[in-house]
């Protein structure tokens, strides 16, 4: 009894280790500003890419992110997706460091009226988010 009981108490804390290093936490600007984060932890930051914040510099694009509230400037190296452009819903996966996220990924939107769940729900929450926009996804 006591080695089944040592048995799962030593899956679980397993289990819940590898679930805590695969987290990638989703913020918007405005929550970002709000916390104190760990430059070495992945996040994906959501929001909207600022009307004029867009720059390319040979491989490197630089661009912000704002939830209409708070901005936050991303710099990112490689190939963005056909899809991305300004005013439109975008995701970055990165480390913010020194008040700017290095994107490692970005995600577009892929149809005329997606914008991704998260960055939705976080235009909701902060009260900028009118409804009938987002068409297929608006919870």
């Amino acid at each position: 009894m006591l080695l089944a009981l040592f048995s799962i108490s030593l899956s679980f804390f397993i289990i819940s280790k590898v679930f805590k290093d695969n987290l990638v936490f989703f913020f918007t600007p405005s929550e970002l500003y709000e916390r104190k984060i760990n430059p070495e932890k992945l996040m994906r930051i959501g929001g909207l890419v600022e009307n004029g914040s867009v720059v390319r510099e040979n491989n490197k694009i630089l661009f912000t992110i704002t939830d209409l509230k708070k901005s936050i400037p991303v710099e990112y190296h490689g190939m963005l997706p056909d899809l991305f452009r300004e005013g439109q819903g975008v995701v970055a996966e990165g480390y913010y460091r020194d008040g700017m996220l290095a994107a490692c990924e970005v995600l577009a939107k892929h149809d005329e009226k997606y914008m991704p769940p998260e960055v939705m729900k976080a235009l909701k929450k902060s009260g900028r988010w009118k409804e009938g926009e987002g068409g297929k996804n608006a919870p």
